[in-house]
């Protein structure tokens, strides 16, 4: 049974997020205490309770001791993934991100293709998006499987939701064909690209997506922020494509994100290059001139900073890097969020993080070397 101290560096839900998805790879059991502990309300919440409650429809065979909200002591034993399609209802505008971050991983190794039909909120404050998961995470978990594909049906903003997307996933490897973890992990390993993203390469291309709600639609706001983001960054010389839309939805609301394409040597590879990005919600009693310019100006900062890998993208990427020992990173700032992952899953999996902070990389080592 793995102890974990849910006050670990900035002590907040990652942590009991990423130990689920370590511990349904790994198939450890662990227990957890002081969950949120240094929260104003602490305890699990509203969208730790949806995520253990999916994972237990996921490997019917997992246990858990008897949770609420406010809970703050727990454990969990892993079962099996199963294949199949799954649907998921966060309620209200609960992030469908944060949601997916215990998932995600162990269905990539599952033992046929996994379909997850979810409800709940696209964007928001505190959390990256479904665009973001979709045009800066998926590409880089390509390397994991025969196909990812993350597609938005409906949007879903603060504060009902109702948003929903469908996550489809078709696993190169599969956990059950292999006798024991170590036996996985050795094939993950031999089968898959490192993470090797410590230059920030050519900048070649800036692309972005706005979308709001259909009822902003009369003051052109996803205009006024395609335009006013592009007029910020056209000085940076690359060709801009902002695409935008408006949607139907229960709530006002909306968000623009920015994202880089970088090549290598002169070659630019989809499924693994650099890519930054940067994000601006639409939020009432600010303009959209100046959303469009805050995501740009957060976008340029990330550029000059010579990394490859922004701090938001490097929180979702250290799970897989884990599994790919010599995997390195250059990020922007090495936040408390990664120090409380990386503090997780050296529990479970045979790997060291060495972060140097005045350099600001990040690397993985086996614990076997």
């Amino acid at each position: 049974m793995i102890e974990l101290d849910g006050n670990y560096a900035e002590g907040g839900g990652s942590i009991i997020r990423t130990a689920l998805a370590c511990s349904l790879l790994t198939q450890k059991p662990f227990r957890i205490s002081k969950i949120r502990s240094n929260r104003p309300k602490p305890g699990l919440k509203p969208q730790h309770l949806h995520a253990i409650k999916a994972i237990k429809q996921l490997a019917p065979t997992c246990k858990s001791s008897q949770i609420e909200l406010g809970t703050q002591e727990a454990w969990f034993h892993p079962g099996l993934i199963k294949s199949g399609q799954y649907n998921f209802d966060i309620k209200t505008a609960g992030s469908i991100s944060l949601f997916l971050q215990s998932m995600l991983m162990p269905c990539l190794f599952a033992p046929a293709k996994i379909t997850l039909n979810i409800k709940g909120g696209t964007c928001g404050k505190w959390q990256a998006s479904v665009d973001y998961l979709q045009q800066l995470v998926i590409p880089n978990l390509q390397r994991f499987a025969t196909k990812i594909n993350l597609s938005v049906r409906k949007r879903g903003y603060y504060p009902k939701g109702g948003g929903e997307i469908i996550l489809e996933i078709s696993p190169k490897i599969k956990a059950k064909e292999f006798k024991t973890y170590s036996d996985l992990l050795d094939n993950i390993t031999s089968s898959s690209k490192k993470f090797d993203f410590t230059n920030q390469g050519n900048l070649e291309y800036i692309k972005g997506f706005v979308n709001t709600s259909q009822d902003l639609s009369d003051k052109q706001v996803s205009k006024r922020i395609e335009s006013a983001a592009t007029a910020s960054l056209r000085g940076l010389g690359v060709p801009i494509s902002i695409d935008q839309g408006y949607f139907p939805s229960l709530s006002t609301g909306g968000e623009l994100l920015l994202w880089t394409l970088h090549s290598n040597q002169g070659i630019l590879d989809p499924q693994n290059c650099v890519r930054l990005g940067a994000t601006a919600l639409v939020e009432y009693k600010i303009s959209s001139e100046e959303i469009g310019q805050t995501a740009a100006k957060k976008l340029k900062e990330l550029i000059s900073s010579n990394a490859a890998v922004d701090h938001f993208l490097a929180d979702q990427l250290l799970i897989f890097m884990a599994l790919l020992p010599g995997s390195k990173i250059l990020v922007d700032k090495i936040s408390d969020h990664v120090l409380a992952n990386v503090y997780v899953i050296e529990q479970f999996l045979p790997v060291k993080f060495e972060i140097d902070r005045e350099v600001k990389t990040i690397k993985t080592i086996s614990k076997q070397n």
